[in-house]
């Protein structure tokens, strides 16, 4: 009987073509995951890396780093990803429960040595194949996995990132599986980190063990084909009690980018937030209502969300990020979020800060989940005079049944690059979006120009 890594490698390399479709949702993931590279850069857990590796830095490499200079692939791939991770922008990809773009693009640009030549079509197959990999080995342990505790961008995404990263190198369908499996003795990343710099760094970790789990596959490295499933495996270990396995996992000619998309974050904190945000911004757009008329605001959420957001009286900004009285405050307060709303000094505005007693939020009980893949978050206000209005979002903007429009896409990209101190000309996002038609993506080509052109010193 085939094993589960077995048969992810068959899949993922019998696919010798992919759709416009694929090839342009991939674009637009990659173009997204670089300008939240581009912001990022200038983070703190950005900045300690570079401080911690400074002789490696120094020392050159074969792998280009958004921060400037290069590295070694490992070392590029888990600066460049912890870029990525950094702010929180990066998008989300539910069948992983997984940042997965944030770990496959800074684990693919790793890999794309000097003198070799990749083409960008060539690397945006490898994205696919990434995040298919990642989708087939989430289906046998998610939610399960992601409610009990573990961050899935830095298991399950590891894993389906060596995949793509192993087949981005010309790896055999055999070596491939290799890759998986190693990727899989690297698999950790605790939920608790959230609210870190840690947090960001689990992406880093993910992207660096799928290049290095890929690499070593290929010169020769083994490890068992049944690890997902077997006794003492990855099921039996980080599943979860309620984790189904692969028994029912089905591949169909439909790529997974294609039926269930990537979502592309329209609010640059956690994710957990979003649908609560987006719910709120709708009542007030629908009832004209002002911070005045707020007698109380009721959010309903997922279990594994309110765990996640465990800051409500956030002390920094990557707190913050993890707060939903916080983030439902300052959308409420200034219609939207950016990146600049999220510094020291605008999380102690007095009028937020004012604002956030009034925002509760409720878990979903075990009993209303079970069984149930997702849920909607609802939102209720409740008016000073006693008038009651209540939203509900399945989806969060950004995903693939509330798609963000191209001059969205574009509108973020800028803030990106504007919060990265670059140059947010809209010629950049233009030609990014060519990718596929890039010949060569090795580091002396116009790919990387385009990105160093853009470089500037971080205020």
């Amino acid at each position: 009987m085939a094993t589960i890594l077995g048969r992810i490698a068959q899949q993922v390399m019998s696919r010798t073509a992919f759709s416009e479709l694929a090839m342009g949702r991939a674009g637009d993931a990659v173009v997204d995951t670089i300008g939240c590279m581009i912001a990022g850069r200038g983070d703190e857990s950005v900045a300690a890396l570079t401080r911690a590796f400074d002789g490696e830095i120094a020392a050159g490499g074969k792998a280009r780093l958004v921060t400037g200079g290069s590295a070694s692939p490992s070392l590029a791939a888990l600066i460049n990803a912890t870029a990525a991770h950094a702010l929180d922008f990066d998008d989300n990809f539910h069948p992983a429960r997984a940042h997965a773009s944030a770990v496959l693009v800074p684990a693919l640009l790793a890999v794309v040595a000097s003198g070799k030549a990749m083409s960008g079509k060539r690397f945006l197959e490898g994205y696919l194949i990434g995040l298919e990999a990642q989708a087939a080995v989430g289906f046998g342990v998610n939610p399960s996995h992601y409610n009990i505790g573990w961050h899935a961008t830095a298991t399950v995404g590891s894993i389906g990132a060596a995949a793509g990263v192993a087949r981005l190198l010309g790896a055999d369908e055999e070596s491939l599986a290799m890759a998986m499996s190693l990727a899989t003795s690297f698999a950790c990343g605790p939920k608790g980190q959230f609210g870190t710099t840690a947090k960001p760094l689990h992406a880093g970790i993910a992207a660096r063990n799928a290049v290095d789990a890929a690499r070593m596959a290929l010169a020769g490295m083994s490890g068992r084909s049944d690890i997902l499933e077997r006794p003492q495996g990855f099921l039996d270990l980080f599943g979860g009690a309620d984790a189904k396995g692969w028994e029912n996992l089905t591949f169909g000619e439909e790529h997974v980018i294609e039926s269930r998309g990537v979502v592309t974050k329209r609010h640059p904190c956690c994710a957990s937030t979003h649908r609560a945000i987006d719910a709120l911004l709708d009542l007030k757009q629908e009832h004209g209502l002002l911070a005045g008329d707020i007698g109380r605001i009721e959010t309903k959420v997922g279990i594994s969300a309110a765990r996640n957001l465990a800051y409500p009286d956030p002390a920094d900004e990557m707190q913050a990020r993890f707060s939903m009285q916080y983030c439902l405050a300052t959308a409420f307060l200034k219609g939207s979020l950016s990146l600049s709303d999220f510094t020291r000094q605008e999380i102690g505005r007095p009028e937020t800060r004012q604002f956030m007693p009034r925002i509760e939020m409720l878990p979903y009980s075990a009993d209303e989940e079970k069984g149930v893949e997702r849920l909607p978050h609802i939102v209720t206000v409740t008016t000073r005079e006693g008038r009651i209005y209540s939203k509900s979002r399945l989806h969060a903007k950004g995903s693939l049944e509330a798609p963000l429009s191209d001059c969205e896409r574009k509108a973020k990209f800028a803030d990106c690059l504007s919060w990265g101190n670059r140059n947010s000309s809209g010629s950049l996002y233009l030609r990014l979006r060519d990718l596929a038609d890039f010949e060569d993506l090795s580091e002396d080509t116009a790919f990387w120009k385009l990105i160093a052109d853009t470089h500037s010193e971080r205020r």
